[in-house]
C-alpha cells in the first residue's frame, strides 16, 4: 500500500504571497470558512467550463453565498480552445458589467484550462484581483493550480501570454475525482510521473510498485499522489517563484509536449498525455548524450505504458515539432533550454543539445 498521511495543508512559502493548499474531501465548508476570513468585496466571479459547471457550479455558488458573497458563474466551452484572448475578452466584459472591483475574488472551478484562464483574468483585471483555485481534475490538483503560472495561448504557441500570479489559496477536493473520466485520470498521471523523474526517486518507485492503485485512483493513492506532488512543487516554487533557475526543472517533458499540442491543434492530446510523450523524448535525448543508460529509459517507458499513457504522437512530423520548439517560452536567444535526466529523481538544464540529437529523439516519439 501507499504510505498515507492525514489530510493536511501544504504551505507555499513566498513571503507576503504565501498561501496554503488544502487537500481533503468535501471541502466546501472549508472554502466558506476561508472566504469569511478574507477582506473580499461581496461581488465575485466563478469561472468554470460546461462540464464541471453543471456538476459543481450550483453547490459552489451556494457555499460562497453562505460565506457572504454574491457570486456569478461564467461558463466557458470545455477544452484548450478556451485559453484564448477572445474568451478572456468575454470574461473581462462580464466582470466589468457585474461591477467587480479590486477586492472582488475570482474563483477557478475546473481543470487546468479553467485555472490558467481564470488566473489570467485575475492577474489582468484592474491590475490584479484576489484569486482562489478550486481544481477538480487530477492534473490541476497536482500541478497547474499550484505555483502561480497563469496564461492563455496564442496561435503561434502555448501559454505565451500570461503572468506569474499566485492564488490566495488552493482547495484540492479529492471527492471531485468521482466524476473524472478515465482519460482525465491518465492525463494527470502524466504530470505525476514527472515529479518522480525530476525530484524524488522513491516517489517514482512507489508509482512503479502501485501502478494499478494509481490508475484506478484509489483513495489512498489519490491522497498520496496529490500531497507529494504538491509538496515537491511547493518546495521548488518557494525557492524560485519566477523560473530564474531551479523552477525550470518543472518543465521536464514540456518542450516536446507543447510542440505536440501545437502541431495537433490542441485537440488530439490532453496536456498530460503530451507531457508523457515529451518526457520520453527528453529521456531519449538524455540517453543519447550519455547522461543516463537504457535501463532508466526503460523504466520511464514501462511506467508510462502501465499508467495507460501514449508512447507515441500521431499527426505530427519531426519538421513541425522542431520548428515549434523555437516558439516555446523555454527558448532564450535562439537556444532551447532542455530539462534532461541524470537519473531517476535528478535532472539538469542544458542548452547545448545538437539539432540532430533532438530530431532523432523526436522521431522516436512519432508513430511510424
Amino acid at each position: 500500500m501507499f504510505f498515507v498521511r492525514e489530510m493536511h495543508k501544504v504551505r507555499v512559502e513566498l513571503g507576503a504571497a504565501s498561501y496554503d493548499i488544502f487537500i481533503g474531501e468535501n471541502l466546501l465548508p472549508e472554502i466558506s470558512d476561508f472566504v469569511r476570513a478574507q477582506n473580499f468585496s461581496h461581488k465575485a466571479l466563478v469561472i468554470s467550463d460546461e462540464n464541471v459547471g453543471k456538476i459543481y457550479g450550483e453547490r459552489t455558488l451556494a457555499a460562497l453565498r453562505k460565506a457572504g458573497l454574491e457570486p456569478e458563474l461564467h461558463i466557458v466551452p470545455a477544452g484548450e480552445a478556451s485559453k484564448s484572448l477572445v474568451v478572456a475578452d468575454d470574461i473581462f466584459t462580464h466582470a466589468i458589467e457585474l461591477g467587480l472591483d479590486r477586492r472582488s475574488p475570482v474563483f477557478a472551478l475546473g481543470g487546468g484550462v479553467v485555472g490558467d484562464l481564470a488566473g489570467f483574468i485575475a492577474a489582468a483585471y484592474m491590475r490584479g484581483v484576489p484569486f482562489v483555485q478550486l481544481p477538480t481534475s487530477l492534473l490541476a490538483q497536482v500541478d497547474s493550480s499550484v505555483g502561480g503560472k497563469v496564461a492563455v495561448n496564442h496561435r503561434l504557441g502555448k501559454n505565451l501570454i500570461g503572468a506569474f500570479y499566485q492564488p490566495a489559496a488552493v482547495f484540492a477536493d479529492l471527492a471531485t475525482f468521482a466524476t473524472l473520466p478515465e482519460r482525465e485520470i491518465r492525463t494527470g498521471l502524466g504530470e505525476i510521473i514527472k515529479y518522480g523523474i525530476i525530484f524524488d526517486a522513491d516517489f517514482f518507485a512507489a508509482l512503479e510498485d502501485h501502478a494499478a492503485d494509481a490508475l484506478r485512483l484509489s483513495h489512498d493513492a489519490a491522497l498520496f499522489m496529490v500531497e507529494r506532488s504538491c509538496e515537491i512543487k511547493a518546495e521548488v516554487v518557494a525557492k524560485d517563484e519566477k523560473e530564474g533557475g531551479l523552477r525550470r526543472i518543472l518543465n521536464y517533458g514540456h518542450t516536446i509536449a507543447h510542440a505536440i499540442e501545437k502541431e495537433t491543434g490542441y485537440a488530439r492530446y490532453n496536456h498530460g498525455e503530451a507531457v508523457a510523450i515529451g518526457s520520453l523524448g527528453a529521456a531519449y535525448i538524455s540517453e543519447a548524450l550519455g547522461m543516463i543508460d537504457d535501463a532508466d529509459v526503460l523504466r520511464v517507458r514501462r511506467l508510462t505504458e502501465r499508467l495507460g499513457l501514449p508512447l507515441f504522437a500521431e499527426g505530427c512530423t519531426v519538421e513541425g515539432l522542431y520548428a515549434a520548439i523555437f516558439h516555446d517560452k523555454k527558448t532564450v536567444d535562439g537556444k532551447v533550454n532542455w530539462v534532461l535526466m541524470e537519473g531517476i529523481g535528478k535532472v539538469c538544464v542544458r542548452d547545448d543539445v545538437p539539432e540532430s540529437t533532438v530530431r532523432t529523439a523526436m522521431a522516436r516519439c512519432l508513430k511510424s
